[in-house]
């Protein structure tokens, strides 16, 4: 599930993408109105974490523009200031929860996780053959073995399994799975299904249960 924190302080837009990156969400961030907006034509994500004070273009104004597209992602606003008529500024707006700084940050992951469950972005259980995958949990087993996969590993796992026999080309996971603002090279697409086959090997599961199609990229092994 991808996430956009819309922070002009670096600190708390650190400490937030840091958050999300460990509990496997990929965070996008953009530190004013604008390059969130163009952010968000780019790239299509799940929950917008938005601050109220915000150069080139400020919360309200970015929530109000995001409803008037009719774009219906889910928006956890943040602002320092409270007061009911903030709040109620903010969710006329169009935000779907307000939190007020400074937050605690396991309730504010709290929020998000109701959120996207309020949103259906939490996805049921995955399988593909003898695979299996808890987007809940983030937990993998080949059979009855258990796999330990980083973030990064189990979403390029769930990205392929949800894929199915469609190839995802390496630009296109790269698009999928990163920021924009921060991009890996094709090659660490690479070492990241290296990593995850081997990891599959080691439970059990056949060397070609991630295909490799030349010159194209990547699709799960036909179910028998």
């Amino acid at each position: 599930m991808r996430i956009l924190v819309v922070e002009d302080d670096v600190q708390i837009a650190d400490l937030l993408t840091e958050a999300l990156t460990n509990r496997q969400y990929i965070a996008g961030v953009a530190h004013d109105g604008e390059s969130a907006w163009h952010e968000m034509q780019a790239l299509e994500y799940d929950l917008v974490i938005l601050d109220v004070t915000l150069p080139k273009m400020d919360g309200i104004q970015f929530c109000r523009k995001l409803r008037n597209q009719q774009l219906m992602t889910p928006v956890l606003m943040l602002t320092a200031r409270d007061t009911k008529a903030d709040k109620i500024l903010g969710l006329d707006a169009g935000a779907d929860d307000y939190v007020v700084k400074p937050f605690d940050l396991e309730e504010l992951m709290a929020r998000v996780r109701a959120l996207l469950r309020r949103g259906g972005a939490i996805q049921p259980q995955l399988q593909w053959g003898d695979l299996s995958l808890n987007p809940s949990t983030y937990e993998v087993t080949y059979g009855n073995q258990p796999l330990s996969l980083t973030p990064k590993e189990f979403a390029l796992l769930e990205l392929l399994v949800t894929s199915g026999r469609r190839v995802l080309s390496r630009p296109g996971i790269i698009e999928r799975m990163w920021s924009a603002n921060d991009p890996p090279t094709e090659e660490a697409v690479k070492t990241h299904i290296r990593t995850l086959r081997q990891k599959l090997r080691a439970a059990g599961a056949p060397d070609t249960l991630i295909e490799t199609v030349h010159g194209l990229g990547y699709r799960m092994k036909q179910l028998d």
